[in-house]
Order: structure tokens, then sequence, then C-alpha cells
């Protein structure tokens, strides 16, 4: 009777403590591809960008100007957006099923071709999305503070 109780107790705590675990390694993958997006960002490389994002990515800048996947990756590469460091900080993360949103404050130096070096202080909300088991950045949206 014992085995049995034992038996049953541990296969509930192993149903309840799974989902868990999976949610957390979800969220830390959600947390990495948030800071290889970062990174790139500063150091741009056109190949790890394209992998990085979803083919149909939305990326909505603070002034309302929106990219897709091309002109995003296109703005880095050339310089036309050139951030010389980014940090994100309040970050919170949220995995749904195979949809993230993540969002976090974004405070950098620019030094965007054609104009003078700036700061930037803004709110970004970021929609990742699992498509064939690596996290794509779908949707970006920025305001300022």
């Amino acid at each position: 009777m014992f085995k049995k109780l034992f038996f049953i107790v541990s296969l509930c705590t192993m149903a309840w403590i799974a989902p868990a675990a999976h949610a957390a390694d979800e969220t830390a993958a959600v947390t990495s591809a948030v800071e290889k997006l970062r990174v790139l960002m500063v150091t741009p490389d056109s190949a790890a960008l394209g992998a990085l994002v979803a083919e149909e990515l939305n990326y909505g800048h603070s002034n309302v100007r929106i990219d897709t996947k091309a002109s995003f990756i296109g703005d880095l590469m050339s310089g036309a957006s050139d951030f010389l460091t980014m940090d994100l900080t309040e970050q919170t993360v949220r995995v749904v099923g195979d949809t993230a949103i993540v969002r976090h404050t974004l405070t950098g130096n620019t030094a965007d071709k054609g104009k003078d070096p700036g700061t930037v202080k803004l709110k970004v909300l970021l929609i990742w999305q699992k498509q064939a088991g690596e996290w794509k950045l779908l949707a970006r949206q920025a305001v300022r503070v």
C-alpha cells in the first residue's frame, strides 16, 4: 500500500513540476534571445540578425516608422541605425504557448548616419514567436519615455 501511495504522489509531483520547469526553460531561452538581439543591434551581423528575426517582422520605432525584416537589418548594417551602447532594464518576460511578451526600458547612445550623436530612452514591447524550435522576433514597438 505504501509503495502505491508513494508512486501516486511521485506522479502527481512530476506532473506539477514538469510544466513549471518547462516554463522556466522557455523564459530563459527568450531572455537569451533578447540578449542576442541587444548585442547584434550594437555589433550587427546580417546572417545572425536574419536567423533571429521572423520573416514577418513588424518593427515599430518611437517616431512611428515601421521596418520590415529587410529594412531593419539593412539600417543596422548601413549605419542608418547605429547603436554605440544599449542597456536593457526593468525587463519582464511572459511566455504563453509559442508566444513570448517582453517589456523593458532601453537606454543607449546612438550615432545614426547623417545625424548628430544622441541618446535614447525608450519603453519597448517585443513579441517573440517560437518557430521550428527557435524563438524569433515577430514584432517590436517602442515609445519615448
